[in-house]
């Protein structure tokens, strides 16, 4: 069986770049491609942001914003599988935060969940912010043992409540 190792481009697929602004001789004349005035015919020009509608008031300003979203408060865990720890880890050592930093199986201030996934055969002590059930239990099976240091919470952000907006409007009518 012939093979045709004469590869090629198809017509057409590989265009020069257009360069354009180059004066009278380029071949691209007065305005050099961009057309006659105009945001795309000045220099910067082109569109500032996605979603940008030429000045006209953009579809996401306009539609109201209706209801209520738990997202600030989401907790953000850091996820370490028993199968790393086995791997990392002799016997009779601690795992906990700066450990695992050390071993670089974890890095920022989140707080660690320590999941099954995996086995574990040594003597281990775990001092963690959380862990699953069935983790816990291989490692209880493995000889080790597991202390839960419950993650601090989320800050709320501040916001005034309206009985403290009424006191202050109170004490303002009050006082004239």
């Amino acid at each position: 069986m012939a093979h045709d190792f004469n590869l090629h481009a198809p017509v057409g697929a590989n265009k020069k770049k257009r360069i354009v602004g180059r004066g009278q001789g380029s071949g691209r004349g007065t305005t050099a491609g961009k057309g006659h005035k105009g945001q795309q015919a000045r220099s910067g020009g082109g569109n500032p942001y996605v979603g940008f509608e030429g000045g006209q008031m953009p579809l996401y300003r306009r539609l109201a914003r209706r209801g209520f979203s738990n997202h600030p408060f989401k907790q953000e865990w850091q996820i370490v599988n028993l199968n790393d720890v086995e791997k990392r880890y002799e016997a009779g050592e601690t795992v906990d935060m700066a450990s695992l930093h050390k071993k670089k199986l974890v890095k920022g201030s989140d707080p660690i969940k320590i999941l099954a996934n995996g086995n574990i055969t040594k003597k281990l002590s775990f001092k963690i912010d959380g862990i699953s059930a069935a983790a816990k239990e291989k490692i209880e099976k493995a000889g080790g043992d597991v202390t839960v240091i419950p993650a601090p919470q989320k800050a709320r952000p501040k916001n005034k409540s309206k009985s403290a907006n009424a006191k202050a409007d109170a004490a303002k009518a009050g006082g004239k």
